[in-house]
């Protein structure tokens, strides 16, 4: 008879059990770590497919964390815009509803003391930084939007400040001083009555936009020519009663403006008329000094605040325009044209990056095949309206003493009420808010986007790495019933000798 040792019956069943403790520490790594494996080649062929979505779950948590930075960005953004559009709507109500025309020691009104204050405001405002980047810088995001309120309004050194321009610009423009029209006297014997600009292509003053006449017998030419426009009116007899003559005139600031003069009999005429002489000559007499009368008063009241409109509008533009003057000192009062401020001579008030497309400056990827574009720039069209607008009013002053500061603080406040209201086809700080929505708006719907395809991945990851924690439980437990069953059989085998095993056959 053949009898099998215990030594080797003991081998073999060592030998399972080395390969139960095998499988137990696999099962209780998968039971603590929730993986199936620990590393990619311990998943075989799957391996390949477990690297591509472990991949594409890194990208779109790259894309999620993308979109929960640029959503922070632009609700900042809003907030910011929001205030901007508040200050506006607060300017325009302080005009609306200011008191007496009262001047401080500096000359100026309390809607514009107010109004130092609130572009104090705005300056803040567009140098708001998030995560160490400025908003409305553009491309140049280390880089603040503006410079400071203080060095926007007086100028820095020889850098003009708003306030210089300002006045360079009324001294151009001729407020005070006819605003750059010549209305010559009547040549004795003479009938006609003429009216030109005193330069011919210049920018500045008054320009004749046109004229329309019911003055009998009277025969009007112009505008005409270019060196310089003029408009002439040749009486050829006295004109009837109630006749008129209007002249149409643009402002700096592209405003208009109508002079009308009426025909009268009375010799003691009253605003806006002029007296009918003996004659076509005397009556040519007298519609001169009425005319050169209505132009000055023009010149004295709606051209300084149209004056100062402009002037802020070519500061806050890129680069600042201001008057070219030559002479030393510069001669304003006969200049013709703008040219571009430098460095040197003017403050440069935006100091960001300048690009055509400012929403363009700024993109971001907040999914897959989802890029969106918040750029902004503090010389977007809607915002240098604002500046300008407030800024005038802060920069100008009056004097008690003249007799029209009030009437031109009035027209001045009016153009500002009328601007801060928006034009027609104009860039708009509800438009860039728009804008900014737009982006809000995909980069929430990217954000669900990512969350469900990580949900996604997640999943089909879970099916292939991932274990039943539960089923992994009764596997251990069943491989440590086995085990230890295993493990008594062994030690009752290690006790077992020849003769003890013969006495168990036997018995």
């Amino acid at each position: 008879m053949s009898v099998t040792g215990p030594g080797s019956i003991t081998a073999a069943t060592l030998a399972a059990q080395n390969n139960m403790f095998t499988q137990l520490n696999t099962l209780s790594q998968q039971l603590g770590t929730g993986e199936a494996a620990q590393t990619y080649s311990g998943l075989g062929s799957q391996a390949g497919l477990a690297l591509e979505l472990n991949a594409q779950l890194s990208a779109i948590g790259g894309y999620s964390s993308t979109a929960t930075s640029v959503g922070t960005t632009l609700s900042i953004a809003q907030s910011v815009l929001g205030q901007l559009a508040s200050v506006s709507n607060s300017v325009a109500q302080s005009i609306s509803q200011q008191g007496a025309f009262t001047l401080d020691n500096n000359g100026q009104t309390s809607v514009q003391e107010s109004a130092a204050s609130y572009l104090d405001q705005i300056i803040s405002l567009l140098n708001t930084q998030v995560g160490g980047n400025y908003l409305f810088s553009g491309s140049a995001t280390n880089e603040p939007s503006v410079a400071s309120t203080d060095e926007i309004l007086n100028g820095n050194g020889t850098q003009a400040g708003l306030t210089q321009v300002i006045a360079d610009r009324a001294q151009a423009d001729g407020v005070g001083a006819q605003g750059r029209l010549e209305i010559p006297s009547v040549a004795s014997g003479s009938s006609t009555v003429s009216i030109s600009q005193d330069a011919g292509n210049s920018t500045f003053g008054f320009q004749l936009a046109g004229v329309s006449s019911s003055l009998t017998g009277a025969t009007v030419t112009g505008p005409s020519g270019t060196s310089p426009p003029s408009i002439s009116i040749d009486l050829g007899s006295n004109p009837n009663n109630g006749d008129t003559i209007s002249f149409d005139l643009t402002l700096p600031d592209g405003s208009s403006q109508t002079i009308t003069l009426q025909a009268t009999t009375s010799s003691s005429p009253g605003a806006g008329q002029f007296t009918i002489g003996a004659n076509a000559d005397a009556t040519a007499s007298n519609l001169q000094a009425a005319l050169s009368s209505a132009v000055g008063s023009l010149a004295d009241t709606a051209l300084p605040a149209a004056s100062a409109v402009a002037a802020a509008n070519n500061f806050f533009s890129v680069p600042p325009q201001i008057v070219d003057a030559t002479g030393s000192p510069p001669d304003y009062a006969t200049a013709t044209s703008l040219t571009d401020g430098t460095s040197s001579n003017t403050v440069m008030w935006y100091t960001g990056g300048n690009s055509s497309t400012p929403l363009q400056t700024a993109t971001a990827e907040v999914g897959p095949s989802m890029t969106i574009a918040y750029g902004m720039q503090a010389n977007e069209p809607a915002i240098t309206s604002l500046l300008a607008n407030v800024a005038v009013l802060a920069a100008t002053s009056y004097s008690a003493s003249d007799a029209n500061a009030q009437t031109s603080y009035q027209t001045l406040c009016q153009d500002v009420q009328n601007n801060l209201s928006g034009q027609s086809g104009t860039q708009s700080i509800g438009d860039i808010e728009a804008q900014i929505a737009d982006a809000q708006t995909t980069v929430q719907n990217a954000a669900t986007l990512n969350t469900q395809t990580q949900t996604t991945l997640q999943d089909m990851l879970q099916g292939i790495d991932g274990v039943n924690q539960n089923q992994i439980g009764e596997q251990i437990l069943t491989l440590q019933n086995t085990l230890s069953a295993s493990m008594s059989v062994t030690a009752r085998l290690a006790q077992l000798s020849l003769v003890n095993y013969l006495s168990a056959v036997s018995g």
